[in-house]
């Protein structure tokens, strides 16, 4: 019998998000992000509002993106294309086990700077 390990779920990290749809945006996904799970925290690229996984520090042609700002909802396929999709960026409280971090957010430090950064947006982590 095989067996299968399941990934993150869409929206699994919220704990509470604002009334109606005031917690979402649509936003694009760069190419080259690869697949982005949900749950994996995002930043926006300054020359052109594209968000890609926000790195610990600022990659050429990425500038801004090191300024988490943004959580992904719903999985995204960004391999080969820019891609539409659903991020979570204001207001509300999130379960802070459950976020994904770009490679190189690889300590509690980094990954307490993300949070802290997430923090100015109103997303809390709890």
């Amino acid at each position: 019998m095989n067996s299968a390990t399941m990934g993150p779920r869409n929206l699994s990290f919220v704990l509470h998000e604002g009334n109606g749809t005031i917690s979402y945006e649509i936003v694009t996904i760069a190419a080259g992000s690869g697949r982005v799970s949900p749950g994996t925290v995002l930043g926006a690229i300054t020359s052109n509002s594209k968000y890609v996984p926000s790195p610990a520090e600022v990659v050429t042609g990425q500038e801004g993106a090191e300024t988490a700002s943004a959580i992904l909802a719903y999985g995204a396929n960004a391999i080969d294309a820019d891609v539409e999709a659903v991020v979570l960026v204001r207001t509300a409280e999130v379960k802070q086990p459950m976020l994904l971090f770009h490679d190189t957010v690889n300590t509690p430090e980094l990954q307490a700077q993300k949070i802290a950064q997430l923090a100015k947006a109103h997303i809390i982590a709890r």
